[in-house]
């Protein structure tokens, strides 16, 4: 097992670097980069989008020349920039690296994420680490609790489901749990809004952020119970989804395993229903449902919506990563990516030893053998 992990760990570095060079390669080809926004911004406009007062033909040069840094100081590529100083330009260009030919800017990029040095914000005058970290509350909120509440509910009642497959328990709860994955997450988080955060009916839950004004005030019961309270609606409303695809994986595992010969054994042995289902279907039945759990839950922690996020004003990685993505502020973008990816890989080695420590039968290195 040693040897598989230190394969799977060797990959992570490859896998990454084609990640980055991907993306890298991408935004070169998209027009309204940071130079362009900061023009924007500087005219008073807001928007790098109504500074394409040029033609067509202006308007595609741009894309490729400013993030290439191919345009010159002053230069007509440049719309927005009609106007403005030859040195203001070069200003511009110096200060977000883009002076540079791309592959010295990419390999200085990858010289400092070895070093877990991802930058300055271009826009936000702040560390990306630092904008990361004071994001990552929230995100880890909504991933952690909305994972744990869909295992805690879906595996009793998928469990539930297959000991009482074809009666009328599980024909109703199917039911129920197919409305719930139909219904979109942000309409059932409107929904919550109107009726239980004050929006037309009864006011039981806040309707904004993920901590009181007063959270310093309070008692460490007060402030549990506040976390609690705020982060009640955004969970619910992103977990609803993901009750129907556990609930019903975990129904036909069970399924699967209750009608195989070891089952027949172990009940003609005179053993409990109890025990024939905890006691040998569980282990096995279960293997697929807790090993992924890793891989769930960094799914909903990167997935963080940035619709719920935003519907209950709150200020996460989901919004982060879209603002930065407008405002075309690279070192967050390629910070994140970079962050994101590598523990992405890294959950991924995490399921694989899941799934050994629940069936310790399994050998991967035999299997690649």
């Amino acid at each position: 097992m040693g040897a598989y992990i230190l394969r799977r760990l060797l990959l992570v570095i490859p896998t990454l670097l084609g990640v980055m060079i991907i993306n890298f390669t991408l935004v070169q080809f998209v027009p309204g980069g940071p130079v362009e926004q900061a023009i924007a911004r500087a005219q008073g406009q807001g928007d790098v989008f109504g500074s394409f007062a040029g033609t067509q033909g202006d308007a595609g040069q741009l894309g490729g020349d400013d993030m290439r840094g191919g345009a010159g100081p002053g230069d007509e590529r440049y719309v927005g920039a009609r106007g403005l100083p030859p040195e203001f330009i070069e200003q511009l260009e110096r200060e977000y690296g883009f002076d540079k030919p791309p592959l010295q800017r990419f390999l200085q990029m990858l010289w400092n994420y070895m070093r877990f040095d991802f930058g300055e914000s271009y826009f936000r005058s702040a560390n990306v680490t630092d904008l990361i970290l004071e994001k990552m509350p929230v995100s880890i909120s909504l991933g952690l609790w909305s994972t744990l509440i869909a295992y805690l509910v879906s595996i009793p009642l998928g469990i539930r489901k297959a000991v009482k497959d074809g009666s009328g328990f599980d024909t109703w709860t199917s039911g129920a749990i197919i409305v719930a994955y139909a219904i979109p997450a942000f309409l059932f988080a409107i929904l919550l809004l109107v009726l239980f955060a004050g929006g037309s009916y009864w006011q039981i839950f806040p309707l904004r952020g993920l901590t009181s004004d007063n959270w310093d005030q309070l008692s460490l019961l007060g402030k549990i119970g506040d976390y609690f309270w705020h982060i009640a609606l955004p969970t619910i409303a992103l977990t609803i989804s993901s009750f129907a695809t556990l609930t019903l994986l975990t129904k036909n595992s069970f399924l699967d395993e209750i009608k195989k010969q070891y089952v027949m054994t172990a009940r003609a042995k005179g053993l409990s229903e109890r025990r024939v289902l905890y006691g040998h279907i569980f282990r096995n039945a279960m293997l697929i449902v807790i090993a992924g759990f890793p891989a769930v839950f960094i799914g909903v922690f990167f997935g963080s919506s940035i619709i719920i996020e935003t519907i209950f004003s709150l200020d996460g990685l989901g919004r982060l990563g879209f603002e930065a993505a407008v405002a075309r502020d690279y070192p967050i973008v390629f910070g994140t990516l970079f962050i994101f990816g590598l523990m992405g890989l890294v959950v991924g080695i995490l399921s694989d030893l899941m799934y050994v420590f629940v069936d310790p039968r399994i050998d991967f290195e035999r299997r690649e053998g």
